[in-house]
């Protein structure tokens, strides 16, 4: 039977910790939505102790967002325990997650405590928090550099105290897959208590191993992953959620598991979270990274042509994720260029078709990557005719520090070959440019993006030989 992963998300917790990435109440309230249309099942939304503006984002998102469970994130310290309690108060479902140290260089060196006196404390705070909430998340930090003796110690005096999800962290990114799936095996067996608990994983990405390793405790038998989106985090980030989603659903024979998550929503939250956050995203991120499921090469070109498979093991529309697969660079063929050419209408002899592809790759090795305007160009060399339907000849702006801007601009029709010269106002001198522009253009034209497009350069094309 296919195992259910619970989906926890705390990019408004812990992603946001990664420096800089600081969001503002009201950006959590929008991000936590777009959290529960995309389906996690958790949404841990801040620390509630740690400031007033993270406790109001808490206790709104707790009576704002519905449909999922709202975690709210502690210390093994009442104050923040009370204060997490709280925060949630509101939450359809909720749960507390408390964390307490564990390894022997982070009481040694930061809490300054004894192995006995943590387990004093766990045992206490666990007490504490269950008379408030049923469900409590218990982490002891640092796992994967905790000994076995201690780690099994210190779990089974959580679950003795009540706690139900049991979360071992990779928390400085250290552990290898191997290691990490390993570690859940031994406490799952060792443990007395273990079969009554939920186990989650939370992986940081040091080493680059977040994902593998989330994905070698959903082997071991864990049901729960703790991600964020875009993979943000401390240092160098957690498991990201879109990369462990997709593996998932991609390898799911293979693992024989599958979340609650709708793909559609993934791109949309990508790009809401690295725009809070000012976050750019890698060219080369998986699944949504601008380069995810685009190609230059043409061998990769020449097989997505005849079947997108051959080179995408995802469908980037079932994703949300809008892109033009075939990118024309120096790595091109004459198989993608022609595809691109007749795009526009445009056929070509064999003979036209081998000359422009000598003037593209001149082109190309000059420059990344040839743009649709600068293949236009190229193909009206090749024709002999000129394939803009019009040329901006002049244009000019009169700009000031208040009032509305103006612009005259001379535009030639070239299926005319007439001249003319127009002017227009707006708010700023690129809106008053585009008023000019559009008194040429014998159809609407409602902004210079759908104007660059493929479509509206096509209708372009067909409505100006019409008229």
């Amino acid at each position: 039977m296919t195992k259910r992963i619970h989906i926890f998300d705390t990019t408004l917790r812990d992603g946001e910790q990664a420096p800089g990435a600081s969001l503002s109440p009201e950006q959590k309230i929008v991000i936590a939505k777009h959290l529960a249309d995309l389906g996690v099942d958790v949404i841990e939304p801040g620390f509630p102790i740690s400031s007033p503006g993270d406790f109001m984002a808490v206790q709104r998102i707790s009576q704002e967002v519905h449909g999922v469970e709202i975690c709210g994130f502690a210390r093994a310290v009442k104050e923040d325990i009370d204060a997490a309690v709280r925060a949630t108060q509101a939450a359809e479902r909720r749960r507390l997650h408390m964390f307490l140290s564990s390894s022997s260089i982070h009481l040694d060196f930061q809490l300054r405590k004894s192995r006995e006196q943590v387990i004093k404390i766990a045992r206490e705070m666990i007490a504490y928090g269950k008379q408030f909430v049923d469900r409590i998340e218990f982490s002891p930090m640092d796992a994967t550099r905790t000994g076995d003796e201690f780690l099994f110690e210190m779990i089974e005096a959580a679950i003795e105290e009540g706690a139900t999800i049991i979360n071992i962290p990779d928390t400085v990114g250290y552990a290898l897959p191997e290691e990490y799936g390993a570690m859940f095996t031994r406490v799952m067996k060792n443990v007395r208590g273990s079969d009554k608990v939920e186990f989650s994983a939370h992986c940081h990405n040091d080493l680059g191993l977040a994902v593998a390793n989330s994905l070698a405790a959903i082997r071991a038998g864990v049901t729960q992953v703790e991600v964020t989106v875009n993979g943000v985090g401390e240092r160098a980030g957690n498991c990201s959620l879109e990369e462990l989603v997709m593996a998932i659903e991609t390898r799911k024979e293979a693992l024989d598991a599958e979340t609650g998550i709708r793909p559609e929503h993934i791109y949309t939250t990508s790009q809401k979270v690295s725009r809070a956050m000012s976050f750019p995203i890698a060219f080369n991120k998986p699944i949504v990274g601008r380069n995810a499921f685009q190609h230059e090469a043409g061998i990769h070109q020449d097989g997505l042509l005849k079947e997108r498979s051959t080179y995408e093991i995802m469908d980037p529309e079932s994703l949300g994720v809008p892109r033009n697969m075939i990118i024309l660079g120096k790595h091109s063929g004459r198989h993608a260029i022609k595809h691109r050419v007749n795009e526009f209408g445009i056929q070509l002899t064999d003979e036209q078709m081998e000359d422009l592809y000598v003037q593209f790759k001149e082109l190309a090795d000059k420059q990344k990557v040839v743009q649709d305007h600068q293949l236009l160009e190229l193909v009206g060399h090749t024709v002999n005719a000129v394939l803009e339907p019009f040329t901006l000849v002049n244009a000019q702006v009169l700009t000031g520090t208040s009032g509305h801007r103006m612009a005259s601009c001379t535009i030639t029709n070239n299926v005319t070959g007439e001249e003319q010269a127009y002017s227009g106002t707006g708010e700023g001198p690129v809106e008053a440019l585009v008023a000019g522009i559009k008194q040429a253009l014998p159809f609407d034209v409602w902004s210079l993006r759908t104007w660059s497009c493929i479509h509206c350069r096509r209708e372009s094309m067909r409505q100006a030989k019409r008229s």
